[in-house]
């Protein structure tokens, strides 16, 4: 296997495995090794935003997730499965102010909603280099096609994370909810 081009983590919410699967088959396509990472619990997400369960070399994470009201959903598990001190409920900027830790990293957040201000500040001020994600309640399918063309630029073009962003969000009406926050600070 030649040198990956790119190393993604794939983090795959409730119900969003087809929309995962599609992402991680493509960009394997494209050159890049994707670590898959399937939330079950809230620790589980936690582990990854931590940084405690990031394969070394990760780039870029993927957040593969449905949202609302610019939350992550979560899913709801019985009260006697919680660990003690797991956190219930979906994740806002506050969980993500709580328990990230993403110095340098790009993050998309590929779920309705997920481009909101307050949760792009949140990832932002945890270390995030870049963050991107809709903004209002893409169709699914729109959801797909814009991660795909939006690494199609970065990989098979060589174009920076701006310039496909620029190009992915121009497709058409529905991409174009996705918003860019960037990071003030230079690395």
């Amino acid at each position: 296997m030649s040198k990956p081009v790119m190393y993604v983590a794939l983090v795959c919410g409730p119900d969003s495995d087809m929309e995962t699967q599609a992402i991680r088959a493509t960009l394997e396509c494209f050159g890049a090794r994707v670590f898959t990472y399937w939330i079950g619990r809230p620790n589980d997400l936690i582990s990854v935003l931590s940084g405690e369960d990031l394969y070394a070399d990760t780039d870029m994470i993927i957040l593969s997730f449905h949202g609302d009201e610019g939350k992550l959903l979560m899913p709801e598990l019985g009260e006697s499965v919680y660990e003690e001190g797991e956190p219930r409920g979906d994740f806002g900027p506050d969980e993500v102010l709580r328990y990230a830790k993403l110095d340098g990293k790009i993050v998309f957040g590929n779920g309705c909603s997920l481009g909101d201000r307050a949760l792009a500040e949140a990832f932002l001020k945890r270390g995030c280099r870049t963050y991107i994600g809709p903004d209002d309640y893409p169709d699914g399918n729109s959801a797909l096609m814009f991660m795909l063309r939006l690494f199609y630029e970065m990989i098979q073009n060589g174009k920076s994370v701006r310039e496909a962003y620029e190009l992915a969000s121009a497709m058409d009406e529905e991409v174009s909810m996705y918003q860019i926050y960037e990071s003030s600070v230079d690395d």
